[in-house]
């Protein structure tokens, strides 16, 4: 996990922002890594295209350099692309992350630096999301309560990502490229990156999956993080940690306070996790509303889900104890076998006796008819 403190930094840069349409809260850590190397961004009106908002986060390694850049200029290079006028902004995406690469290769001289960066962005224009991803920082949305996946870790153990590794000249080692890079996607990196290989075949590329979603009143909140949240929690834990601490009021911001101490690993000995740099973006939505309707919605589901929770615990122990009771019903009754036995003897005397009786009745009536 490379190097560590003998105390975590747990100083945070935290901000707000917002809107009508959002409310938007950051955090970020440095904790127990003797740099912070991550970035991130939240635009709630980009200035070329007001109508517009771009959220990201950046989770730098070898340096943060790439990461950076990439935070004070990538939105640049997406709006700055033609396909992005022609309202193609899934092509906007894929080639604004290929010319930031191309530009820091380039033009800024950064070819022989170690330097790389994740990039897990979420552009929101005319009710539409489109989350572009390029390593293993992930972006989740919480839509009516429900888990909505938007991006995919890129890992070079995934079946498409090594057979891109390997055709590029590469090769995957303990879960890494050439033993070394945790990632198969990444801004920077150049290093993997060579003149003879398009941009999207390289071993290590910059080219990112793009994922489209349209964005209905039930959209509540998208969580964007870097990787030192997602090691440590899954989705649906960040999903609820989250949504719960929205109905009890709390701020985004605070939210990703939390969230990332909650994530903290005590020591540097818990195997790297809990221990990385990490940056949390909470983009809470409010379709035009007040925070506070979010917030009731939020307390209001909450308290439906625990009743239903608890209702179905209870039914839970009263079908475990009814089944007890059977259980116990019939273990008692053949836990003496000796009495069953004498019982079933008893029953058939019984019988006997009253067969006898009939066929004495019969005799007589016979006796008397003749």
């Amino acid at each position: 996990m490379g190097q560590t403190l003998s105390e975590p930094v747990t100083a945070k840069e935290s901000s707000y922002c917002q809107n009508s349409a959002f409310r938007v809260g950051s955090s970020c850590m440095q904790g127990w890594r003797i740099n912070m190397e991550d970035s991130h961004t939240h635009i709630l009106s980009l200035p070329d295209d007001p109508g517009a908002a771009f959220f990201a986060v950046y989770d730098g390694h070898g340096g943060a350099t790439v990461a950076q850049y990439a935070g004070k200029h990538l939105h640049k290079f997406v709006l700055k692309r033609p396909e992005y006028n022609d309202n193609d902004i899934e092509r906007a995406l894929q080639q604004g992350f290929l010319d930031i690469d191309y530009e820091m290769l380039h033009n800024e001289s950064w070819g022989d630096q170690m330097a790389g960066s994740t990039a897990v962005v979420v552009l929101v224009k005319d009710n539409k999301l489109y989350c572009a991803n390029a390593g293993d920082s992930r972006a989740i949305a919480c839509v009516n309560g429900k888990l909505e996946i938007l991006s995919l870790d890129h890992k070079p153990n995934n079946e498409a990502e090594s057979k891109r590794i390997i055709e590029g000249g590469g090769w995957v080692e303990f879960n890494r490229v050439n033993g070394n890079l945790a990632l198969s996607r990444a801004l920077g990196d150049f290093v993997f990156k060579r003149a003879n290989k398009k941009p999207e075949d390289q071993i290590v590329t910059a080219y990112p999956d793009v994922e489209t979603r349209k964005i209905m009143e039930d959209w509540e909140f998208i969580v964007l993080a870097c990787d030192g949240i997602w090691d440590v929690m899954s989705n649906t834990e960040v999903l609820e940690f989250c949504r719960t601490r929205i109905g009890m009021g709390m701020y985004p911001e605070e939210i990703c306070e939390e969230l990332m101490n909650h994530c903290l690993a005590p020591d540097c000995q818990m195997g790297g996790l809990g221990g990385d740099n990490m940056t949390v973006v909470l983009v809470c939505l409010l379709h035009g509303r007040p925070y506070r309707d979010l917030i009731a919605r939020c307390r209001n589901s909450n308290k439906e889900s625990q009743e239903q929770q608890d209702a179905s615990k209870a039914k839970e122990n009263e079908s475990e104890a009814e089944a007890d009771a059977e259980t116990d019903t019939e273990t008692e009754t053949q836990s003496n076998p000796r009495q069953n036995k004498e019982e079933d003897k008893q029953q058939l005397e019984r019988e006997k006796e009253a067969q006898d009786a009939l066929l004495a009745a019969a005799e007589m009536q016979l006796n008397y008819i003749y």
